[in-house]
């Protein structure tokens, strides 16, 4: 999956309230939606004198300067830490054929529905994920679903998957604390692929944080493998 594939997904599935083009750059209007529908990125030749174009149409957005980094950009990356910009939030993309990872799962222990079950977003906004998230998933164009996890018969974790051409992609996956380490998580990913193989999908897709250790490595352990890294630079 090449990187510009990645963020092709990425940006189909977890869209921001707006997008336009500033000169050389891709500003985005997140609407409280997460850190990468509300940050800039290049998107054609730049000269550092045009840094300040970007910055000022962020800061009349009203939600600060956050800029996304991707492979290859080594050059902005740098000018943004001359300025100031401290990096933030490095992420890492997984990646795994859909056949890989679709399996049984029982509709007790993880089943796929749309719109969201009122305890889907109650198990969202435990985590954080609140309206203005939601919000991102609605306006999702295409195929799409909330998928719920049950654990000993109580509502465990919950994630929301999106199909962009032949790549589903997986966000917003949260899991109890207190129910953590007992497979939901795995369940929850198995009906994801499920789905994503219903819908004609050839691979699964995430993104986590790398300080994320425990996730990662159930993600490794079910055969996906890394396919991107992308990290912030926030002032």
């Amino acid at each position: 999956m090449t990187p510009e594939a990645l963020a092709e997904a990425m940006e189909a599935t977890w869209p921001p309230r707006h997008s336009r083009r500033v000169g050389p750059w891709r500003i985005r209007e997140g609407a409280g939606g997460g850190q990468r529908v509300s940050a800039a990125s290049a998107e054609g030749d730049w000269q550092e004198a045009d840094i300040a174009q970007a910055e000022a149409a962020m800061e009349a957005l009203g939600q600060g300067r956050l800029w996304v980094l991707r492979a290859g950009e080594a050059r902005l990356d740098a000018a943004l830490a001359a300025r100031g910009y401290r990096r933030h939030d490095p992420v890492v993309a997984y990646a795994a054929p859909v056949a890989a990872l679709a399996g049984e799962v029982s509709p007790m222990a993880a089943f796929a529905h749309w719109p969201p079950l009122a305890i889907a977003r109650d198990l969202w906004a435990e985590g954080g994920i609140g309206p203005a998230r939601i919000a991102v998933m609605e306006r999702v164009i295409g195929p799409k679903t909330a998928i719920l996890g049950r654990t000993q018969d109580t509502p465990s974790g919950v994630a929301f998957v999106a199909l962009h051409g032949d790549t589903a992609m997986l966000h917003a996956l949260e899991v109890r604390p207190d129910l953590r380490r007992q497979g939901s998580a795995r369940n929850i990913l198995c009906a994801a692929a499920n789905w994503a193989q219903d819908q004609g999908a050839a691979r699964l897709a995430l993104v986590v944080t790398e300080q994320n250790a425990a996730a990662r490595a159930l993600y490794e352990r079910l055969g996906m493998i890394a396919v991107g890294h992308y990290h912030y630079r926030v002032i």
